[in-house]
């Protein structure tokens, strides 16, 4: 059995301060750093592999349910935003606003300063999200209901000026993927956002192997301009919630908005129904937060940039030079199989050294080969998510290894899950409310009178929010946690990121 003796990895344990915990295996980890504009950060290869992963799942499944890519610009005229109210409303705090197009040197020694003749005719905004560019185009492109539905999805980056900002989890810019669809009828646009949350809720769970709740935000907690906005909420190790994907249903505001309308069927001219759901790179956090310890990342292996690593122990070129030769006939079967391997034989860093190396990076299998292994037919396997070792026969290798990969996505899930459950309390007085967040936290199901006021004043106490009214929510008759008053459902509260 081979030990690492490696470097100290020097990450702060969660129980410590797990805020500083997150940070470490950010950027020890190789996932991000940070950027030299505010609140921006670089996302490092590592990260951006893990990102391309999570993306071409995701777009595969966007493909699969019958969307089309397309790209919207990334400056929108500053007179879009105000013709949706709500939409303006709920973004406007948190606009970029581009007002010249030109610099100049100035001659008074204060450097590169605004031209202030290149002022714009109209200030442009940088995306914060692009519902308003995008149905503007749209009235371009639907006249009858033979251009329904209207299918789009776009990757891009926006900007949401942010005053606290965390790697991943809340940054000024971030990547991701925003869908917006047209539809003749409600009911469409109905299905339409269940759908995609459906989608968002399979790839979580089956590809992140992070458990989540499918809901509906309140009324106060919708996305700006949306009639419903339908959720999925996670669980981190911490016990606050975070909000891993949204689909909202947009009624007919964005198309009376900007007057998109359709000739029906009938030969009537209505407004067409519409949709947008989106998630980002925030789901990288969610994976940092979900399954990682304090040994560095846990990649779930249906995502991780890098699924398999083997490492060689030899002591002489002979040595060396057998164990590649062994090795180039298990890295070609794992790779005909599928799965993502790496043989580093580099000898610049000691097998210790690497050991501590792919335990912080997550890398789910590692595979140790030395000479007196190769004499047995045998390879040690290490796993990630138990630490576990095992001897185990060169024959047949690549599928235990194949197995092996599905028992660790399902024990991440598994492991997840428990937790989740563990930590999602029933609750019916405000004195337990309050003891259960100031606790160890978690959801908190406890009934609310359906008043924004309520809300907003739990909110003030405990800072909690509703994170959702689950779907198919059973009816119960209780009383409100914290005036009193009669309420017919439970929601799930929750401090969040």
């Amino acid at each position: 059995m081979y030990v690492c003796t490696a470097m100290s990895k020097e990450i702060t344990a969660r129980a410590q301060d797990y805020s500083q915990w997150y940070n470490d295996l950010v950027i020890k980890g190789g996932l991000a750093d940070y950027s030299a504009v505010r609140g921006c950060m670089v996302i490092k290869p590592y990260g951006f592999a893990l990102w391309e992963r999570m993306q071409g799942v995701l777009d595969g499944k966007f493909k699969e349910t019958g969307h089309q890519n397309a790209y919207f610009p990334l400056l929108i005229p500053k007179s879009f935003l105000s013709k949706e109210a709500a939409h303006v409303e709920g973004f406007a705090k948190e606009c970029a606003v581009v007002t010249h197009y030109r610099l100049k040197n100035d001659p008074g020694g204060a450097g590169v300063v605004v031209d202030p003749e290149a002022k714009l005719e109209e200030e442009l905004i940088i995306r914060p999200t692009s519902e308003t560019i995008i149905w503007n185009t749209y009235k371009t492109w639907i006249q009858s209901y033979r251009d329904l539905p209207l299918l789009i999805n776009q990757w891009c980056n926006v900007v949401r000026w942010e005053m606290r900002t965390r790697l991943f989890l809340r940054t000024s810019e971030f990547l991701w993927q925003e869908g917006h669809t047209a539809h003749a009828t409600e009911q469409e646009a109905v299905a339409e956002a269940r759908q995609m949350l459906d989608v968002y809720a399979d790839f979580l769970e089956n590809y992140m192997a992070i458990p989540v709740i499918k809901g509906t935000k309140t009324a106060s907690e919708r996305f700006a301009g949306a009639v419903d906005t339908y959720c999925v909420e996670a669980l981190m190790q911490d016990g606050k919630a975070l909000q891993a994907g949204t689909s909202h249903f947009l009624g007919q505001n964005f198309a009376k908005a900007f007057e998109v309308q359709f000739l029906s069927k009938e030969n009537k001219l209505d407004f067409v129904w519409a949709t947008s759901w989106g998630t980002s790179t925030r789901m990288v956090g969610a994976l940092v937060m979900a399954h990682s310890d304090d040994d560095g990342l846990v990649m779930p292996p249906r995502v991780a940039p890098l699924q398999v690593v083997i490492v060689p122990i030899y002591k002489g070129d002979d040595q060396k030079a057998a164990i590649d030769a062994r090795v180039a006939v298990l890295v070609k079967a794992l790779r005909e199989a599928g799965i993502s391997v790496k043989y580093d034989d580099s000898d610049y860093n000691r097998p210790g050294w690497k050991f501590a190396e792919y335990e912080l990076k997550g890398v789910p299998v590692r595979i140790a080969i030395g000479a007196r292994d190769l004499e047995n037919g045998v390879a040690e396997v290490a796993r990630r998510d138990t630490k576990q070792k095992t001897s185990l026969p060169l024959e047949g290798l690549p599928s235990r290894i194949t197995a092996l990969l599905e028992e660790i996505q399902q024990n991440l899930f598994d492991k997840a899950k428990a937790y989740r459950d563990q930590h999602t309390t029933r609750v019916d007085d405000f004195d337990a409310f309050q003891k259960v967040l100031d606790g160890e936290g978690g959801f908190v199901s406890a009934h609310w009178d359906g008043t924004a006021e309520t809300e907003e004043r739990i909110k003030e106490l405990t800072k909690a929010t509703i994170r959702c009214i689950p779907l198919n929510n059973p009816p119960e008759e209780g009383k409100c946690v914290l005036t009193g008053k009669p309420s017919r459902e439970r929601v799930l509260f929750a401090r969040a990121y």
